[in-house]
């Protein structure tokens, strides 16, 4: 961190002083914080290695370090801004094997491909997947602590049709080969730490089970709750023989209302009942390799913010009921076109898509009570708001584009670290012109951390109303049209910010 004086805070709020606030705001707007009031203990914030790290992991060496700069670094650039956004989990993509099928997988496109330690005759090539055990390395050397292997399809050897996609909508795996998966994901975890030092803390063998996968766009399997439930158990019991350490998160639900309503999928929905409530046929809750967790996928549920709000509401409502289970939100990029609100399809390296995703994690924290929450796919080389970061479509080499996604998500997971608990926060009434600030607060220890997000074209202040503690605001990181996590020092206890035009503000500060 360079050298400098610190302006006083007053001197920030004179520099501001002659940006536009918001038409009709005669005061600022208020935001109580009570720090008696405590909701979600968080566990990460992640995003995935699928698809393009199989690539980019073996990229030149400056252009692979300054992705996983990006993505896992805690450190800083001079002026004190992050370097990178410090995810706290990195998802691993355990392959079905496609990519070892090549052509002959059915599988066109072979960025969309995924690769496997395992041969057709059973025998295991640890020198696989090298790209992606790169970032796996790479994760844990800038302080990456949580790591989940997920799978989209068992490996074509265990499948029916000896395929990583599935026919006709139907399961891909008989329930004779439950146990010769499990045991090969158990192998997975201990071959993998042997091979680059990083232990798997998780295993999700189920990914969107609700959706048919056969149209051989990318690998997936489709499952019941009752065939997902015979998988986990058999699972438990190889991972239980073998003293495999990592434990079991399931059903990575293709959209949320699949946990806690029928939907429109029949024998796939109503998965926390059907997995955690004792009486049901399906009950899975008390597995020993269970990490308590349900976990699913945001898509399909975020437009408007009224409905998307009232869904959360309900999910966390069915999650409480069940002692020690919590929420996860594991998976999620912009598609669609969310009720007109913002398109998925299109790179976009701006505010618009920057700001449509601060409002679904704020929603999924503050409403669905989410202590986790993970983006798709790291690095694309797609034209689609599916990357954080972009690259050039080229398996060898290429060019990086860093998107406001990015940053985004960074004003989140940079700052709310592992064990941060959500505490109440209250906004004030607002100008009828304005758009609304939404706001969310964590304290972890003696560290407090606010997220603000003014979509509005034009700036608002914020008075702090810091109920029962004392907080000494130290500093504010800022993602705008101009900037990002741009960090600006704050002189104590004032309590007027002001938030820029279409921005997302971190601040942070210490209690006393």
């Amino acid at each position: 961190m360079s050298a400098y004086i610190k302006p006083t805070f007053l001197a920030i709020l004179l520099a501001t002083a002659s940006a536009p606030f918001a038409m009709g705001q005669v005061k600022p707007v208020s935001v109580t914080i009570d720090f008696s009031k405590s909701y979600q203990t968080i566990d990460n914030f992640g995003a995935s290695d699928a698809w393009s790290c199989q690539f980019t992991g073996n990229w030149p060496d400056a252009k692979r370090n300054k992705l996983a700069d990006l993505l896992f670094t805690q450190d800083t650039l001079a002026d004190g801004s992050p370097k990178g956004i410090a995810l706290s989990l990195w998802r691993f993509n355990i392959g079905g094997g496609s990519t070892e099928q090549g052509a002959q997988s059915g599988i066109k496109d072979e960025w969309r491909r995924a690769g496997s330690f395992l041969d057709s005759n059973n025998t295991y090539n640890w020198n696989r997947q090298a790209g992606q055990l790169w970032f796996l390395k790479a994760a844990k050397e800038r302080g990456v602590a949580q790591f989940l292997g997920f799978c989209n399809s068992p490996p074509y050897p265990f499948t029916i049709n000896k395929k990583t996609y599935a026919t006709g909508g139907q399961t891909n795996i008989a329930p004779g080969q439950y146990l010769a998966f499990a045991g090969y994901l158990a192998d997975v975890v201990n071959g993998v730490e042997k091979k680059t030092g990083v232990r798997l803390n998780y295993i999700s063998p189920v990914n969107e089970p609700q959706w048919d996968w056969s149209d051989g766009g990318q690998e997936g399997c489709p499952y019941t709750n009752l065939e997902i439930a015979g998988l986990l158990k058999a699972m438990n019991t190889r991972f239980a023989a073998l003293k495999t350490p990592a434990k079991l998160i399931f059903a990575e639900a293709g959209s949320i209302n699949y946990l806690h309503t029928m939907g429109d999928k029949p024998g796939k929905g109503n998965q926390i009942n059907d997995f955690f409530n004792p009486a049901s046929a399906n009950y899975i809750g008390n597995l020993a390799h269970s990490a308590g967790k349900i976990a699913a996928h945001s898509y399909f549920t975020t437009s408007p913010i009224a409905s998307s709000t009232r869904m959360r509401h309900a999910l966390a409502d069915s999650v409480a009921k069940i002692p020690g289970l919590s929420f996860w939100q594991s998976e999620y990029c912009i598609l669609g076109d969310n009720a007109g609100e913002i398109n998925g399809s299109k790179r976009d390296f701006g505010m618009d898509a920057a700001l449509y995703l601060a409002k679904v994690i704020h929603t999924d924290l503050t409403a669905a009570n989410a202590t986790a929450w993970q983006w798709w796919t790291a690095i694309s080389a797609y034209d689609y708001k599916d990357g954080l970061i972009y690259i050039d479509k080229n398996k060898n080499d290429g060019n990086i584009y860093t998107s406001k996604m990015l940053w985004a998500l960074g004003n989140y997971s940079r700052f709310i670290r592992p064990g941060a608990v959500r505490i109440a926060t209250a906004v004030g009434e607002q100008s009828a012109a304005s758009v609304p600030v939404m706001v969310s607060a964590f304290k972890n220890g003696n560290k407090f951390t606010m997220v603000m997000i003014n979509p509005g074209s034009e700036a608002v202040r914020v008075k702090l109303d810091l109920v029962s503690d004392s907080v000494v605001l130290t500093r504010r990181y800022t993602t705008s049209d101009s900037s990002e996590l741009l960090a600006e020092p704050l002189n104590g206890k004032e309590n007027i910010v002001p938030l820029k035009a279409r921005s997302i503000t971190t601040i942070i500060g210490l209690m006393q």
